[in-house]
């Protein structure tokens, strides 16, 4: 059980402060985790200051539960429904959105959650455990050629044909049920992998952004963001995944520049699309003495922009 694991929040400060926090502002977490970022932003906030958070899986739902303040509110949903949320509570524009991407320490800890190889426990790796299809169930009806393109576009892993052509031929065997199947499975199709690292990192990571939708989720809620931030509302988005940080960096790039016209149209300049958002800075990475004291903080990225 992931009660009592430790989450170390990942650019905790530098987060909080992109934002810049109003007294009486509206914000939104979108992954509450833990709640160290949730708990920052409410620090900073005066009595008509008001915290919407949003998390998927139920144990940070519950997790949540004990944060006892009137200006906090905690919802068990995804933030790709952040638009329907902000509706139902009746909020319009919010002065910032912080989204903190990828899975939690608490998550990865948990041996019954099936997201480590490190334990071996039932194949599972849903974010919300109370609906959707597990990993297990997934392996057991992709086929080959799904399953080849899940492992090689989400994990990035050159051996993904193989492993893809190894787990259909185990599955015929008998089921794949647990970590320590499927990590076996990739560590017999993985000729080489870089030092330290076990085979089945990349494969692992695939089939959890898979079964979570996450590359998805999060390409429908950053123009959510933009719709329902007020003038000079901040998003900040911390990404620990390349495909992640680069659907982030070219989306908030895309907002900055505007719509693009064809090349050589005559237009004047007051009537060049202007943009719907400013970078703000550069990107923020872990410092090293973060990074020494929770490694998963060296691939995290923070991006930031504000509405204009």
């Amino acid at each position: 059980m992931s009660e009592g694991l430790v989450h170390a929040t990942v650019l905790l400060n530098e987060a909080v402060e992109a934002l810049q926090v109003k007294p009486d502002g509206i914000y939104v977490d979108g992954t509450f985790g833990r709640g160290g970022h949730s708990r920052l932003i409410l620090q900073k906030l005066g009595e008509r200051g008001r915290l919407v958070a949003l998390d998927k899986d139920p144990t940070a739902i519950a997790a949540g539960k004990k944060i006892g303040d009137a200006r906090f509110t905690l919802v068990h949903r995804g933030f790709e429904q952040l638009a329907e949320v902000l509706r139902e509570l009746g909020i319009d524009k919010v002065d910032g959105v912080l989204l903190d991407l990828g899975v939690s320490s608490p998550q990865l800890d948990d041996e019954q959650r099936g997201f480590s190889f490190r334990f071996d426990a039932p194949l599972d790796m849903r974010m919300d455990t109370s609906r959707g299809q597990t990993a297990a169930e997934w392996l057991a009806t992709a086929d080959e050629g799904e399953l080849t393109e899940v492992i090689r576009d989400y994990g990035e892993e050159r051996f993904a044909r193989q492993i893809a052509r190894a787990i259909v031929a185990a599955r015929q065997e008998r089921e794949i049920l647990t970590t320590k199947q499927l990590s076996d499975i990739v560590a017999q199709s993985v000729r080489t992998r870089e030092p330290g690292k076990n085979p089945a990192t990349r494969t692992f990571q695939a089939i959890r952004i898979h079964i979570n939708r996450e590359l998805e989720e999060l390409e429908g809620v950053l123009p959510q963001c933009v719709d329902h931030l007020k003038e000079g509302g901040r998003m900040a988005v911390i990404s620990f995944h390349s495909l992640e940080d680069r659907m982030v960096k070219h989306f908030m790039r895309d907002m900055a520049q505007g719509d693009k016209l064809p090349k050589n149209v005559p237009i004047r300049a007051a009537d060049v699309p202007q943009g719907k958002m400013r970078l703000v800075g550069k990107p923020v990475y872990a410092a090293d003495e973060e990074v020494s004291a929770n490694p998963r903080a060296r691939s995290a990225v923070l991006r930031v922009a504000e509405r204009l």
